[in-house]
């Protein structure tokens, strides 16, 4: 395991963080902070998709682009997307021009309202797999899990693509349903507060 570094303003932080300070203020603001919204775990999904091969920071630079790109990740609107959309995307220089990449999203948007229409919320499925406290993994210790192997294996099963396991631990540890951050980490703490206060989906 990684240790944690030490910031300008004196806080430790998770090693992987301190490359730029887009990426600093992610980690301080968003990463692992419990998610229920179905437009953010779906625009999450999609955007670890993305990153497949490629690192994070690469995407993040890119989001508003990618979000301007694909209607904010409108569910409803991106499934109707056509091979049109597809064409007018693959020429778009601000997102990442992969074609297998972009039908996946329009491909995921079609299959989350299918599990939206069975399980009530994109939200409700995914909470159902939060480990329990007791069991929760070794901070900054895995990329892939069984948990996130089980994830991608139910997905797929239901047609979603670019959902490997590795996508899926890397989506658990952003929407909060681990706390992965280092234990020495400054935002440790900070996290474990907010998934306290968090209501879980029923």
């Amino acid at each position: 395991m990684k240790p944690s570094i030490s910031g300008q303003d004196g806080k430790l932080r998770c090693f992987w963080c301190h490359e730029t300070e887009q990426y600093t203020h992610y980690h301080d603001t968003e990463w692992g902070y419990p998610v229920d919204d179905d437009r953010r775990l779906f625009e999450k999904l999609c955007l670890e998709g993305f990153q497949a091969g490629l690192s994070w920071l690469t995407i993040l630079k890119k989001r508003e682009n990618f979000r301007a790109a694909f209607d904010n990740f409108q569910i409803d609107k991106v499934a109707k997307y056509t091979d049109k959309d597809v064409e007018r995307l693959l020429q778009n220089a601000g997102i990442v021009r992969h074609r297998g990449k972009i039908e996946a999203v329009i491909n995921n948007a079609k299959c989350a309202q299918a599990l939206i229409k069975e399980e009530g919320s994109l939200a409700n499925y995914f909470w159902r797999f939060e480990p329990d406290e007791k069991k929760q993994p070794e901070p900054m210790s895995l990329s892939v899990s069984e948990l996130s192997k089980d994830i991608s294996k139910q997905l797929k099963k239901q047609g979603w693509k670019f959902v490997g396991p590795t996508t899926i631990y890397s989506f658990m540890q952003a929407m909060g349903l681990i706390n992965d951050h280092a234990k020495d980490c400054a935002f440790r703490e900070v996290v474990d507060k907010a998934r306290k206060g968090f209501k879980r989906p029923s």
